[in-house]
């Protein structure tokens, strides 16, 4: 009962706080505005309103904010509780000063409400404590040095003020009262340096949240300061301002613990900008002038300490900053391992140890690495290679030397390999990049291809052998084997490569990449209201060069994205014009698996569509089966948001994986195309041709369309009719043709089309 009462109060409480999430600022801000006029106006005379009943009120009301924060949250934070706690102290030690002490004509010191304020400042170094840890964990020791230097330059500054003040109140004897005084000057000089350090921190993240925090402190150090020197008769100050101060700091501090209590959006935390600088360079200065002047007059022998290790702290860092330097070149910042210049170092030495033992260079690319940066974007990316690099190191051996050369490119330079340990090594380390990474809750199939190049057999310097490791590399991935030892070979196959991939980036923007579109024929009607739009190479020396004869070029080069971007533009610009000839027919486009990565795909489709007048029914979007299975819950989510705009599903090659069938049940799609592999033996096995009807048969249960494509001969295509399937292409119907061929051969042929009016379409 108890706990059901506790989540009653948490959710009329959070109810409240959404219904207007700023009102403890309106509230404070009227509060101490009303107090601060009330001060100014009354000047130095008694008033019982705001010399108790107001300055009560300023610091009961911040403590009540806080308590009604850390109900609104189930696990408030450690530190939101620290404050809360040091607030209402604080709270119940001001209000015994101002109705007991301040009402007494001869005020005593110390009192209760001494031994109130210094738990306060106890507690909010404690909440402090907790905020350094959590908030300064990873970072470098340089800026850690910096922190140090500001927070000591700092206290060396208080030191020298606050003993030249305390120093008449606590010579003689100790007493009670001299041991308050030290007592609250050695936490303000606690508190006003943990502030500096915090200030200092270049790699500290901070929001409204830790504004609010350290202003609020800010503030109520400040006042405390200018107490002590206008008690101390240093300067002369009215009470009001200090009032106002101590009543400010404490709200800027509510304030922090009530919003704490919320979700705080990544916009608005930043790091400390590099003006931070500024404190350690000012607080050296500071302990360089408190030494030399304790040369010529009388410094405190503490002031003098501090001083001595804020100069120490500040030049600290000049020790072993050229070996931080040295390091941070040879390291690659992203991952932790050895860089391109590490490799460079460390590889000839190792060379001249391994003639006569033999060693190998593997150099690998992780496949459509580029898909990943552009689809989820490059912080994705970078977490993903920082996996690769782990996976990578815990695979190899103590003397193997695994280095990140930039990019998604690494090397290992093994220590002692021939030939076939250098095979067995690769696949090692293939196989452990196989396996699924999970970053933002998606799940990554990636692999790399590698290029092995031996020692001394296929080259006698480290230069040589990493060309030919790069070459042997793209050996690999072009031939999607995997790995590839060099070979005399790869030389020209590696100077053709470049010479193409320079082409077909060229090809990309300057129009060389064309579409054909191959009919599909409606087995029940005779007629085509479907196309499939397939891509060819206009080369300009090569001539019409085929898919296979360049895909696999584009895909290692990272340019699927954008090719299928520009295709699929040109696909519906020529649904646009056959429409405009009252021409009715629905084009397919193969869409690559990184397209489906990108989230924001179905809003540029339907965009495209818009722009052009198409209906959403024009296009089928064709996906392979294999994609399906790399990560289905990815593959579902963009499947079915480029459904809802009324784009058709079509699954290609089906059958032709070892993946579930489950996803016909689960996922948006429309149709199956049948992969060729399953029409070739239909004819002269029962068994094959078994497989095709309960195929078709299994399409139709589920309200799918069965396309079959590869159809070669007339008695192919009669039995896929007779099977009941619904649309078939193949050369046997029709080669691709580009698009004015098309219109003839439909023309020629006789099929109708249904226009607007139920017109043939005429060329």
């Amino acid at each position: 009962m108890r706990a059901k009462v506790q989540e009653m109060t948490r959710s009329a409480l959070a109810a409240a706080f959404r219904w207007h999430a700023s009102w403890p600022a309106w509230l404070l801000g009227s509060l101490i505005s009303v107090y601060a006029v009330g001060l100014v106006l009354k000047g130095e005379a008694d008033s019982a309103v705001f010399d108790n009943v107001f300055a009560t009120l300023t610091r009961w009301l911040p403590a009540i904010i806080c308590l009604l924060a850390l109900l609104k949250v189930d696990r408030p934070r450690a530190e939101a509780v620290l404050v809360t706690i040091g607030i209402t102290v604080n709270a119940i030690a001001d209000s015994y000063f101002y109705f007991v002490v301040h009402n007494t004509a001869v005020r005593p010191f110390p009192t209760a409400a001494d031994a109130g304020y210094l738990v306060f400042y106890t507690l909010m170094l404690c909440a402090l404590g907790v905020l350094v840890h959590r908030q300064l964990q990873g970072l470098s020791r340089s800026v850690l040095l910096d922190s140090a230097v500001g927070a000591s330059g700092t206290a060396t500054i208080l030191v020298v003020i606050l003993t030249r003040i305390t120093s008449s109140a606590t010579a003689g004897p100790e007493t009670l009262a001299s041991t308050v005084i030290t007592a609250y000057s050695v936490l303000d000089i606690l508190l006003a340096a943990t502030l500096a350090g915090l200030a200092t921190s270049r790699g500290l993240f901070i929001g409204r949240r830790w504004i609010l925090l350290v202003a609020g402190l800010a503030f109520f150090t400040s006042a405390d300061l200018a107490f002590f020197l206008s008690d101390s008769g240093a300067i002369s100050l009215s009470r009001a301002p200090l009032e106002v101060g101590w009543a400010g700091g404490l709200a800027l501090i509510a304030l922090w613990v009530f919003a704490s209590s919320g979700p705080e959006s990544s916009r608005g935390r930043k790091r400390v900008p590099g003006s931070a600088l500024l404190v350690p360079g000012i607080a050296t200065i500071a302990g360089l002038a408190v030494l030399i002047a304790g040369t010529r007059t009388h410094v405190s022998t503490l002031a003098v300490v501090m001083a001595a290790l804020t100069m120490t702290l500040a030049t600290a860092p000049l020790a072993f900053r050229q070996r931080v330097l040295s390091h941070q070149a040879r390291t690659d910042q992203l991952t932790g391992l050895p860089n391109r210049r590490a490799l460079y170092a460390e590889a000839s030495p190792r060379l001249a140890c391994a003639e006569q033992t033999g060693t190998a260079l593997l150099l690998m690319d992780l496949d459509r690495f580029k898909e990943v940066n552009d689809s989820l974007g490059h912080d994705v990316g970078d977490r993903l290679l920082i996996q690769v690099g782990l996976r990578l190191t815990r695979q190899l051996g103590p003397g193997d030397l695994l280095a990140r050369l930039g990019g998604d490119e690494f090397a290992v330079l093994l220590a002692k390999a021939d030939p076939h340990d250098a095979i067995v090594k690769a696949i090692v380390l293939r196989a452990a990049i196989a396996e699924t990474f999970t970053l933002e809750g998606i799940a990554l199939h990636t692999n790399v291809s590698i290029g092995i190049a031996c020692y001394p057999e296929q080259g006698t310097d480290f230069n040589g052998l990493l060309r030919k490791a790069d070459m042997a590399m793209y050996k690999a991935k072009t031939s999607r084997v995997g790995y590839h030892v060099y070979t005399n070979a790869d030389d020209s196959d590696f100077g053709t490569r470049l010479r193409t991939l320079h082409e077909l980036r060229v090809a990309l923007v300057s129009d060389q990449l064309v579409l054909h579109y191959q009919p599909k024929l409606d087995l029940t009607t005779g007629e085509v209201h479907n196309v499939e739009a397939l891509v060819r190479w206009n080369h300009p020396c090569r001539g019409l060069l085929q898919p296979g004869e360049f895909l696999p070029l584009v895909e290692e080069a990272g340019l699927m994205q954008e090719m299928t971007r520009i295709l699929l533009a040109q696909a519906l610009d020529q649904a646009a014009v056959w429409m405009l000839r009252e021409i009715r027919l629905t084009i397919s486009v193969n869409l690559s698996p990184s397209s489906l990565l990108d989230a924001a795909l179905p809003e540029r489709i339907a965009a495209m569509l818009d722009a052009r007048g198409l209906p959403a029914s024009a296009l089928i979007l064709e996906i392979t089966e294999e994609y399906l299975m790399q990560d289905y819950a990815l593959a579902r989510a963009s499947l079915t948001r480029l459904r809802d705009i009324g784009v058709r599903i079509s699954i290609d090659d089906f059958g032709t994986g070892y993946s579930s069938l489950a996803y016909l049940r689960d996922l948006p799609i429309d149709e199956l195309k049948l992969d060729r592999s399953f029409l070739t033996p239909m004819q002269d096995d029962p068994r094959a041709a078994a497989l095709v009807a309960s195929t078709i048969d299994l399409a139709h249960s589920l309200d799918l369309r069965m396309v079959a494509e590869g159809v070669e001969t007339a008695d192919a295509l009669a039995e896929l009719s007779l099977y009941g399937c619904d649309q078939a292409q193949g050369y046997f119907i029709s080669r691709p043709v580009p698009a004015a061929e098309l219109v003839t051969w439909l023309t020629t042929r006789g099929a109708s089309f249904l226009a607007e009016e139920g017109a043939h379409a005429t060329n």
